[in-house]
């Protein structure tokens, strides 16, 4: 495949796009992307879990090469488990010695743990277009215990076209304390076409 950066992970369809894409990119993601795009959104929503009063164990969905992990750690929230659907990905996230676990798994299946694992779950970068759509939710509100937070990032483009807003409307009392806020997703320094792209950041608590 040609040479994997952001509009090739804008461009993906299908789950299969997706692990080709990562399994070329997950060696250079952080030092070819996130740095040198000024990546913020990892961080961002680590913040927002914290400022919700998520507690551990925690699970990074979509964790890749371990970027909100890393940031959760920080911010003094750890145990964090690691699924994502790329190998690569974790395997890279596995130098970091950040995760206690670290697992493949699909939020379009059912993953591996049990049914309320978890007291908390966050996710930057993966509820979007030909990553994960919003029908995963009932997954992640599976794995998250009641009275858990759950902070996640949603592309703010593919908010109604992408049928969010309107499984957000559907979860009914399955949540509370929904908020939303639209924050950058690269930093200050960062340049190009998608240099102002925004994400709409969730909380919420599962019920």
């Amino acid at each position: 495949m040609d040479t994997p950066d952001l509009d090739s992970a804008y461009a993906l369809q299908t789950p299969e796009d997706n692990l080709r894409l990562y399994a070329a990119w997950a060696e250079t993601y952080d030092s070819g992307f996130a740095d040198s795009h000024h990546y913020v959104l990892p961080l961002r929503v680590a913040e927002a879990y914290v400022q919700a009063g998520g507690q551990a164990p925690v699970i990074d969905l979509g964790a890749g090469t371990g970027l909100c992990g890393a940031a959760l750690r920080v911010l003094g929230i750890a145990p964090v488990e690691a699924t994502d659907l790329s190998q690569q990905m974790l395997d890279v996230a596995a130098r970091k010695d950040i995760y206690a676990r670290l697992f493949t798994g699909n939020l379009l299946d059912r993953l591996p743990v049990e049914d309320g694992a978890y007291a908390g779950a966050v996710s930057s970068g993966t509820f979007t277009h030909g990553h994960v759509g919003a029908q995963a939710l009932d997954e992640v509100l599976r794995v998250v215990r009641p009275g858990g937070i759950v902070a996640l990032s949603v592309n703010a483009e593919h908010w109604q076209a992408q049928g969010f807003a309107a499984r957000f409307a559907a979860l009914g009392d399955r949540i509370a304390d929904l908020a939303t806020r639209d924050l950058p997703i690269y930093g200050p320094g960062a340049t190009g076409p998608h240099a102002g792209d925004l994400s709409r950041v969730v909380t919420f608590t599962r019920r």
